[in-house]
């Protein structure tokens, strides 16, 4: 299906997030839409897909026929279907049902005809998917999988993935990429909105990019990176030098320490953490860092072993208990964990502060809260609400919500589904921990990253977890290897 936008605005008050956007998409290819954090990309997907209506004066032409979508049910009927960052499931029911969700027709659907589509569209693709599992027993991966095939069986002929490989591993974004040129040849148009500049070269056919709401260019294979990063960016963007640590003394101390869940167990790992220093746990996901990461912060209690923290024995102790001893947790769902949809900005700063009497000074926050925006550069006001932010955005508030003076910062994909730009603006503020005597220990999916920023890493595969590895003498390769099971044999020693 052939697609056409035109003259697209979109504001937001006195934003305006979409500037009179022109494009045009031929079928069965996959476009890329790149842009930074804030660039306008998810807002113009969204206004195609039926989520968000553009102001009037814009047309969206689907094969020549100029169409009106109000609603994401008008969006898949005319063969419009978006696959968002964060999968539009509930996880509390079973992947057939979910898979029903959308679906026109009477109350009580033929389950069996449906579970017959459902494996033929599973099958198709090579979709390991049970129909009666639940949905919260999947991985990121899994999840979009589910969300693709209920989408073709919906009808859609036109597919949008925003930010698809952010959180899953390297084998499911082989696997989405394989699927993704298959339905390309079969004449879908695909649509790939990212800010990773190596996905959008291995798989789109072309690219355009947005910056600030507007589509500065567009370019077809072969790319240039460089001038793709520059029209994104309006300058070279590069990751600079490693910083190593300059460690001082040990500021979490794990001494035999084993955790369990009702489907891994860990055992027996020591570790010594200095001031200063970036640990990265690195693994395929599900594979014991979520709860090891957690064991940190006073979430999951270990079974066995001993935690030590500025020489102070915390096993055992509330996840409070470890907050008052400087230890912040910033978890990988922003919306869902780490921030409150519904409150703004100047909310939070006042909430995450120690309280200074009984009643509220607003006008202190306010002040507050204008301080930290602009010290984070978070692009909005203190009235914004949360939610209205870009990610980058949700993810520079949420740092700027971590106490002063810190121990310990523990952060789950503390950069998942942000641009260049703003990965390095977050690490250059960790770092700053860093260099007042904070430790740091964080999980990435993103190889290069853990391996660009950390000190040490961690390994963990199915339970096991490596001894602590020199970040500086390991290669991606090498990294690679180790998360799929393969070489720890040579490693010595690791924890069973």
């Amino acid at each position: 299906m052939n697609i056409e936008l035109k003259n697209i605005h979109k504001h937001f008050g006195k934003v305006h997030a979409n500037k009179n956007i022109n494009l045009a998409i031929p079928s069965g290819t996959i476009q890329g839409i790149l842009g930074e954090n804030g660039a306008g990309k998810s807002t113009l997907m969204k206004i195609l897909s039926g989520f968000i209506q553009a102001d009037a004066g814009g047309e969206i032409i689907l094969d020549g026929k100029p169409v009106i979508i109000h609603s994401p049910a008008d969006a898949i009927h005319h063969g419009v279907g978006m696959l968002h960052q964060d999968p539009l499931d509930f996880p509390p029911m079973r992947v057939l049902d979910n898979f029903l969700l959308g679906r026109s027709g009477g109350l009580f659907p033929n389950r069996t005809t449906v579970a017959r589509d459902f494996k033929l569209l599973a099958e198709q693709f090579d979709f390991s998917l049970d129909p009666d599992s639940y949905v919260d027993s999947l991985t990121v991966g899994e999840r979009q999988q589910l969300e693709i095939i209920r989408l073709l069986w919906l009808g859609a002929r036109i597919l949008i993935l925003d930010e698809p490989t952010t959180g899953i591993s390297a084998s499911q974004k082989t696997k989405l990429f394989a699927t993704l040129k298959k339905l390309a040849e079969q004449g879908m148009t695909i649509i790939f909105v990212s800010h990773k500049l190596e996905d959008v070269e291995h798989l789109c056919h072309q690219a355009a990019v947005l910056r600030a709401g507007e589509l500065v260019g567009e370019i077809k294979t072969p790319y240039v990176t460089s001038k793709l990063v520059e029209m994104m960016f309006g300058k070279e963007i590069t990751l600079g030098e490693r910083q190593p640590a300059q460690a001082g003394e040990v500021v979490l101390s794990f001494t035999n320490i084993s955790l369990e869940d009702v489907r891994l167990k860990i055992k027996n790992v020591d570790l010594q953490v200095r001031a200063g220093e970036v640990i990265g746990l690195a693994g395929m996901e599900g594979s014991g860092q979520g709860m090891f990461i957690r064991a940190c912060a006073g979430l999951t209690r270990p079974v066995g072993g001993r935690v030590q923290l500025n020489g102070q024995d915390l096993t055992g102790k509330s996840y409070h208990t470890y907050k008052h001893a400087g230890v912040n947790f910033l978890p990988a769902a922003r919306l869902e964990e780490g921030l409150v949809p519904g409150l703004n900005l100047t909310d939070h700063f006042v909430l995450a502060e120690e309280p200074k009497g009984v009643f509220i000074d607003r006008a202190a926050g306010q002040k507050l809260a204008e301080d930290r925006i602009q010290s984070f550069n978070i692009r909005g006001t203190p009235l914004s609400t949360v939610e209205s932010l870009s990610g980058g955005n949700q993810q520079r508030a949420e740092l700027a919500l971590l106490q002063s003076p810190l121990s310990l910062v523990l952060l789950e994909h503390p950069t998942r589904g942000l641009d260049i730009e703003s990965v390095i603006y977050i690490w250059g503020k960790l770092k700053e921990r860093c260099r007042q005597g904070a430790s740091i220990i964080f999980i990435s999916s993103d190889l290069e990253e853990i391996l660009q920023y950390s000190d040490r890493l961690l390994v963990f595969f199915s339970g096991k977890v490596s001894q602590p590895i020199d970040a500086a003498a390991t290669s991606v390769e090498e990294l690679g290897q180790l998360i799929g099971g393969k070489g720890w044999a040579n490693m010595g020693d690791e924890h069973a």
